[in-house]
């Protein structure tokens, strides 16, 4: 098996670093909680799975399509924290320091940059690990591309397969988005069928093989609305995107756009690192020949 492609939900990342580290500011008061968490995780996680390359998905935080399909598509989530929103407009150009992209496309949601990107890898013959908490993300599972769901930091990770999906929601990855179209989603203000959870649609799924055999066997249910909700669910994979050239993290410009943040800890710690890493590489003997 090849080295898998790390494709990471920036904004999952970012979001579960803010929360988890708190008010953290950097030596010029600025808010950096976020993007020392996101550092350490990444930098965690490349050294535990080798990727041949790291590329992060973010939001362009706009409305875009889903609003059109479903209004009320998020509505209920509260606004952002104003500090927040500073680290992830400073995102992808802190990433960048690390030789990480972290491309927005228009008005799509990182999900969709996700999605795309896993299917590329996969298209191009290689396997992918995707980061992210969220379980949508279970549509992508195929022989090839596996989710990585944190359950502490990332020191402990869930490795989601096609058996994972299964055993979790009883449904095969491909019927995930219209098991959410039927159960509903709260995360996304996505309601679902009236008086259906996971566990019966599920078992409507497996009874009658899709959404399209469900919605004929149950003329109670509103096809047009559970319809709407499955193009909600349901992510792209057609994006203008290319795929990251292989390539390892750069630990000295981290350190550097570390140290202009007011992170310096992270700073040193990233230079030691990068440090060890080049003696440990210089001590290796040269492959023979042939080889």
């Amino acid at each position: 098996m090849p080295s898998p492609l790390l494709i990471v939900d920036g904004d999952a990342l970012a979001h579960r670093a803010y929360h988890g580290m708190g008010p953290v500011k950097g030596s010029d008061g600025r808010p950096v909680g976020a993007l020392l968490g996101v550092a350490n995780m990444l930098v965690t996680l490349v050294a535990a799975e080798r990727p041949r390359a790291t590329i992060v998905g973010l939001d362009s935080r706009r409305p875009g399509y889903r609003n059109g399909l479903w209004p009320d598509y998020q509505a209920q989530r509260p606004p952002f924290d104003a500090e927040i929103v500073e680290q992830l407009d400073d995102l992808p150009a802190f990433l960048a320091a690390f030789g990480v992209q972290a491309p927005v496309v228009g008005t799509e949601e990182a999900d969709d940059v996700i999605a795309t990107l896993a299917t590329l890898e996969e298209a191009a013959g290689g396997t992918a690990l995707v980061l992210t908490s969220d379980r949508d993300a279970y549509q992508l599972v195929s022989a090839v591309v596996t989710v990585l769901r944190p359950t502490t930091g990332v020191s402990a990770l869930e490795r989601v397969d096609i058996q994972g999906v299964v055993e979790r929601y009883g449904v095969l990855p491909e019927q995930v988005p219209a098991l959410i179209a039927l159960r509903g989603d709260p995360s996304d203000n996505i309601p679902g069928a009236r008086g259906i959870g996971v566990k019966t649609a599920a078992k409507l799924l497996a009874t009658h093989g899709d959404l399209g055999g469900v919605l004929a066997a149950r003329p109670d249910i509103d096809a047009i609305a559970i319809r709407t909700f499955l193009d909600v669910a349901t992510m792209r994979r057609d994006l203008a995107l290319t795929l990251p050239a292989d390539g390892v993290l750069d630990l000295l410009g981290g350190a550097d756009a570390a140290e202009t943040r007011g992170m310096h800890r992270l700073a040193e710690r990233l230079r030691t690192r990068a440090t060890a890493l080049a003696n440990l590489a210089g001590d290796r003997e040269p492959d023979p020949p042939g080889r």
